[in-house]
C-alpha cells in the first residue's frame, strides 16, 4: 500500500478492500526507513497519524468521506506551520516550545479534507539553497544513492514520497525548490502561478516563494491542487477563485499545442549528455502525441545577479533580529549571504524589481506564441552529499547549477519538473515544463501525458 498513490489510494478506501488505518500503518514503516537510511523527516507523529486514520476509517466504513483526501497520508515540508508540535526551519535559531496553534493555510485545507498529517520533512536553514542540510537536522540524502543529496529546499518531502512514505507532500519553492529535489529524487513537483496557493506567514523571500504539490505524479498533484487552492484571508496576495477543478481535463492531451524547446538556453548553459538525451525524448514524446515542437529559445540574460539581490535580501530580513549566538550556530554558507544581503540599498532592490518586471512581459510576449517551454529542470543529476554546489565545478553558490529554475520564481508563472528517466549511473533526470501566468492546467495536463505516455 506504501507504494499506492492517493488516486489509489481513496479508490481503495471506497470499495472496501483497505482501509486508511492500513495504508498509514504501511507508510508509516516507509517514513521510519526514510528518516532512517536518507534523513527525510524531522518529525514523525506515528500516534496522532494513526488517531486520525481510524476517524477517516470509522468515515468511510459510514459512507462519509471528509473530503477529498480522507484517509491519505501526507508529509509538509518543516517551513509551513502545523499546529500541535514545532516548525524548525532547520535553525537553532527557533525554540521548539510553542504554543504552535496555527496551521499554515495549504496545512488548513489538508486538515479540513480529512488527511492523515504524517510528519515534518527536512529542509536547509529556512530554506535558503538547492541542497537539503541543516546545522540543526544534518543532510537529507538521496533514494537512490544515499551518498548523493536530495536536493533542496524540500528535499525531504521529495525523498519521502520517493520511498513511498506518503504519495503527496507539501514543498515551497522559491528558486526551484520543489522542482530541484523532484529531479533528483525522480518524482513529480508543480510550483504552481504565484498567488494560487495562499501562503502565510509571509515569507520574507517575497513573492518569490510558493507553495507546490510533490507527488508520484500529475494526477494526485491536480488531487492536491484541488484541495490546497482553498482562499485564505490571512494572504493579502491569492489569487481569486479557483477557475475550476484541475483535474477536469487532465487527460485531453497534448494534441495542437505549441511547445518551444529549449535544451540549453540558446547555448547559455552547459548540459550533462545524459540529461539532454533524456529531455529530448521526452520532446520527442510530446511532438508523437500531437503536440507542435520548436528548437526556441525564450532568449533572455542570466537574471541570476539581481535574483541574488532579492533572495539575499530576503535572508537578511529573517535573520535581522538574531542574536550573536543565534548567528555563530547559522549555517555558515546562509550567514555569508545575509551579510551580503543586509549591505544592498532600497535603490539596488528595485533595480532587481526592474529586471524581474522585464523578464515577466518578455515571457508573456513568447507565450503568445508557446503554450509551453520544455527545458532540463537541472543541468546535472544527484552530486555529493553535504555540498552547496558539485564538487569540482568551481561554483560558489547553488545558483550556479540551477538555472533553468530560479528564472520562473522571478516571473511567476507555473512549473514543473516531471520524471525523465535515468543517467548511466541510475540517477534521476528531471524535464521542466513552463506555461504562462495563471496556465497551471495546462502544466499539469501536459505532464500528465507525458507520464502516461512513459515519457
Amino acid at each position: 500500500m506504501a507504494a499506492l498513490t492517493a488516486g489509489q489510494l481513496l479508490t481503495g478506501y471506497a470499495s472496501g478492500a483497505f482501509s486508511p488505518v492500513e495504508a498509514t500503518r504501511a507508510v508509516l514503516e516507509r517514513a521510519e526507513l526514510a528518516r532512517r537510511t536518507v534523513n527525510a523527516f524531522v518529525r514523525i507523529d506515528a500516534e496522532q497519524s494513526l488517531e486520525q486514520a481510524e476517524a477517516a476509517t470509522a468515515r468511510w466504513r459510514r459512507g462519509e468521506p471528509a473530503g477529498l483526501l480522507d484517509g491519505v497520508p501526507v508529509t509538509v515540508k518543516d517551513i509551513l506551520l502545523q499546529r500541535g508540535g514545532p516548525t524548525l526551519r532547520g535553525s537553532w535559531a527557533i525554540s521548539e516550545h510553542g504554543p504552535w496553534e496555527e496551521d499554515a493555510p495549504a496545512v488548513a485545507r489538508l486538515r479540513e479534507h480529512g488527511a492523515v498529517l504524517l510528519g515534518k520533512t527536512t529542509t536547509p536553514e529556512f530554506g535558503w539553497k538547492g541542497v537539503t542540510d541543516s546545522p540543526r537536522h544534518g543532510a537529507t540524502g538521496n533514494p537512490y544513492d544515499p551518498t548523493r543529496t536530495a536536493g533542496g529546499s524540500s528535499g525531504g518531502s521529495a525523498a519521502a514520497v520517493a520511498l513511498g512514505a506518503g504519495p503527496l507532500s507539501l514543498g515551497t519553492d522559491g528558486g526551484g525548490s520543489v522542482r530541484i529535489p523532484a529531479a533528483f529524487c525522480g518524482i513529480f513537483a508543480l510550483k504552481p502561478t504565484y498567488g494560487r496557493v495562499p501562503i502565510y506567514p509571509a515569507s520574507a523571500f517575497g513573492t518569490l516563494a510558493h507553495v507546490g504539490p510533490m507527488t508520484a505524479d500529475a494526477a494526485d498533484a491536480a488531487l492536491l491542487m484541488d484541495v490546497i487552492c482553498g482562499p485564505d484571508t490571512r494572504d493579502w496576495s491569492q489569487l481569486g477563485p479557483a477557475p475550476g477543478s484541475y483535474r477536469e481535463g487532465l487527460s485531453d492531451g497534448v494534441a495542437g499545442l505549441r511547445i518551444a524547446y529549449s535544451p540549453d538556453f540558446g547555448g547559455r548553459v552547459r548540459v550533462d549528455p545524459a540529461v539532454a538525451a533524456a529531455v529530448r525524448r521526452s520532446v520527442d514524446v510530446l511532438a508523437e502525441l500531437g503536440a507542435h515542437v520548436e528548437e526556441a529559445d525564450p532568449d533572455f540574460p542570466d537574471p541570476v545577479e539581481p535574483f541574488h539581490v532579492l533572495w539575499f535580501s530576503g535572508a537578511a530580513r529573517v535573520t535581522e533580529s538574531f542574536t550573536e549566538r543565534q548567528r555563530a550556530r547559522m549555517d555558515p554558507g546562509l550567514a555569508e549571504i545575509c551579510r551580503e544581503g543586509a549591505g544592498y540599498s532600497a535603490l539596488d532592490y528595485l533595480a532587481a524589481v526592474d529586471v524581474r518586471m522585464a523578464l515577466g512581459r518578455r515571457m508573456g510576449a513568447f507565450h503568445e506564441r508557446y503554450d509551453l517551454l520544455v527545458t532540463p529542470t537541472l543541468p546535472g543529476t544527484a552530486f555529493e552529499i553535504g555540498r552547496e554546489v558539485p564538487e569540482g565545478s568551481g561554483l560558489t553558490r547553488w545558483t550556479g547549477w540551477t538555472p533553468f529554475t530560479y528564472p520562473f520564481n522571478m516571473t511567476q508563472q507555473p512549473a514543473a519538473s516531471v520524471p525523465g528517466g535515468v543517467d548511466a549511473a541510475g540517477l534521476p533526470v528531471g524535464v521542466q515544463l513552463v506555461a504562462a501566468r495563471h496556465e497551471d492546467a495546462l502544466v499539469l495536463r501536459a505532464a500528465h501525458a507525458l507520464l502516461t505516455a512513459g515519457g
